[in-house]
């Protein structure tokens, strides 16, 4: 037998190697690469188009994607979907504050998400991206000839569970088998990183047309390590095209209620073409209805100023987060169309203090780390090459007693990663135990998000506190989240996949992280005052179970009244807000109760020792002994 060498890395023959893809898909636009003869490129259409707008039209006779489908926007705006990513993972009542400028008819339904009607009928969020991946995935196999193994799909780094569930779902309904989800701007540092061999801190700005994401990554020898993120799921090209179009209709007089769908789309479009011509023109005449005016570019910086500002304020927050300093940073990558925009670029040097590096085409640079990436996992080169290690942009943990949250997992942890910890029963004979998944960084749970429910049923009754319930939390390398728990000594256990949870807010991701730092010392509060409730609430169950159960027997009169007023006395405590009172309470009445706990304890011992020798004693140390050994 003839046994067939190839080179380290390589397939055997170039035929042989399996296909595999990268796709960026974007709010604004979409793109599929893939590595061939060694180099990531981007795959064009049939009439060499690379870029792939993300819009879908649904007509009375077919469905449209792309530029086709981009044309009807104005003359049938309420059939041709825009920017549906911004919808994807996210409830009905999140995407209200934009359907004054998105002109669909959306409805709700079971399953929280929003449907938007068309003449096709209702169409999700999830069913519109699949339409964009089913034509990338077209463009691939006809462009390679042959199926897809499967592809890596890149979505912003502050995609919550949901929304990259959402994802996954969309490319499970356009036949792509999901190789992993891979952060744009972890994409575009491998782009990066293996075109220019870069090493360092380098900072990823990544402003698209719907989403903003920093990321501060560190290279090294091939090891892409994410050291903090952040960003606006929220934020956008998009957002520049509305504030030039709320300047057209000030000026003009006009008002966006008064405007049909065709008009307002109509209105979109004339300020998109306004902020692109600015990049390359000084100054640009609008015409939009029977108004016409000139916007120079000074005005239009001061127009998209504060929009900037919150993707500078995302920045200095995840340098805080990395522990690093604006001269900590070697280079900045500038990814997504609407970092052409002039102002952005300078903003962003006068920050970091650094030009930023504009030499790859920032519309292809995610698409082409998303294949280098797909390359890999698809076994055509050696998974040595390329080391990922992303991280978690929020905390998860659980509810405990008292309405507060325990992190086991602490965001900007790297991912995939597994952390257990383990959790009692607060009340005797408890044979359930309720877990409350949560995702978020502030201390009490109201104020964090709610990932799922589930009930570990079967544990033994036992005396508070005595039973072990190990909770496992595992986040995979898409940053999808599986939750187990298991009682020690039964071996019962319950198990949940967080499942999509439509209902987001549209700003919770992004104000979470502000909310932690602003409310920091409330939160510290908070939780000293429920913490101390908890202790106060456990000392008087305990000794109020007590005293049913062995007051009367072992306690004088004057000794079991005493006990009950300090009883009643600590439950009226705990209804105080003052922190150190419920701890003095607390102390005192643990302290009165001293004397009934050791009188208990001894009455145990002896009930255990009844009818038992010295000998009967020995014998079962010695055997013990021999169990062990």
């Amino acid at each position: 037998m003839l046994l067939q060498i190839s080179e380290p890395g390589q397939g055997p023959d170039p035929h042989q190697r399996k296909l595999a893809v990268g796709i960026d898909l974007g709010t604004t636009n979409s793109l599929v690469a893939t590595v061939r003869s060694g180099t990531a490129q981007t795959l064009p259409d049939a009439g060499g188009e690379h870029i792939l707008p993300s819009v879908v039209h649904y007509g009375s006779q077919c469905t449209m994607t792309g530029g086709e489908a981009r044309r009807l926007a104005a003359e049938d705006p309420l059939n041709t979907i825009i920017s549906v990513k911004r919808f994807m993972g996210r409830g009905i009542a999140d995407i209200q504050g934009l359907n004054g400028v998105l002109p669909y008819r959306f409805t709700r339904t079971d399953q929280g998400m929003p449907f938007i009607e068309t003449v096709q009928g209702e169409k999700s969020p999830v069913q519109v991206s699949a339409d964009i991946l089913k034509t990338l995935r077209r463009r691939a196999e006809e462009t390679l000839g042959g199926e897809l193994l499967g592809a890596v799909i890149t979505v912003p780094a502050y995609f919550d569970d949901a929304q990259r569930q959402a994802t996954k779902d969309a490319a499970k309904l356009a036949g792509l088998d999901v190789l992993r989800l891979l952060n744009e701007p972890t994409a575009a540092a491998v782009a990066y990183g293996l075109d220019d061999g870069g090493e360092g801190v380098i900072a990823v700005y990544d402003l698209g047309g719907g989403t903003f994401d920093i990321s501060i990554l560190r290279l090294h020898k091939g090891v892409f390590e994410v050291l903090a993120t952040g960003g606006d799921t929220a934020l956008g090209g998009d957002d520049f095209d509305r504030c030039v179009a709320s300047w057209i209709l000030q000026h003009s007089g006009l008002d966006m209620a008064a405007l049909t769908p065709e008009e307002q789309r109509k209105l979109l479009d004339a300020a998109c073409e306004a902020k692109v011509a600015l990049t390359d023109e000084e100054c640009i005449e609008i015409v939009f209805k029977d108004w016409c005016a000139t916007l120079d570019r000074k005005t239009f910086n001061s127009l998209i100023d504060p929009l900037i500002d919150r993707t500078l304020k995302s920045v200095k927050k995840s340098l805080r987060d990395a522990k690093l300093k604006t001269v900590d940073i070697d280079n900045v990558v500038m990814v997504g169309g609407s970092t052409r925009v002039l102002q952005v670029r300078e903003r962003v040097a006068e920050l970091i203090g650094k030009e930023p590096l504009t030499n790859i085409d920032p519309d292809r640079v995610v698409a082409v780390g998303a294949a280098l990436q797909a390359d890999v996992l698809a076994g055509n080169k050696s998974a040595d090459d390329l080391l990922l290690l992303d991280v978690i942009p929020l905390s998860l943990g659980l509810e405990t007693m008292g309405g507060l949250m325990e992190k086991v997992i602490h965001r900007n942890t790297t991912i995939p990663v597994a952390r257990a910890q383990e959790f009692t029963t607060f009340k005797d004979g408890q044979t359930a135990l309720a877990i409350h998944v949560l995702q978020g960084e502030r201390e009490v749970i109201e104020t964090n998000r709610s990932l799922a429910r589930f009930v570990l049923n079967g544990i033994p009754p036992m005396p508070a506190g005595l039973a072990r319930i190990r909770v496992t939390f595992q986040v995979d390398a898409d940053g999808l989240l599986s939750v187990s728990a298991r009682e020690q000594s039964t071996g019962v256990e319950a198990y949940v996949e967080i499942k999509p949870s439509y209902g987001l807010s549209e700003g919770q991701i992004t104000n979470m992280l502000q909310d932690s730092y602003a409310f920091a010392q409330e939160d510290r509060s908070a939780r000293k005052l429920l913490e101390a409730r908890v202790e106060a609430e456990r000392i008087y169950e305990a000794l109020e179970s007590a005293l049913k159960k062995d007051g009367n027997i072992l306690l004088l009169p004057e000794e079991y009244n005493h006990l009950l007023s300090e009883a009643r006395r600590l439950a009226e405590a705990t209804k105080s807000q003052d922190v150190e009172f419920i701890i003095q309470v607390t102390e005192q009445v643990a302290k009165a109760s001293e004397v009934f706990a050791g009188r208990r304890m001894n009455a145990g011992i002896q009930a255990a020792l009844s009818g038992h020798s010295v000998q009967d004693l020995a014998d079962s140390v010695d055997n013990s002994d021999r169990l062990e050994e």
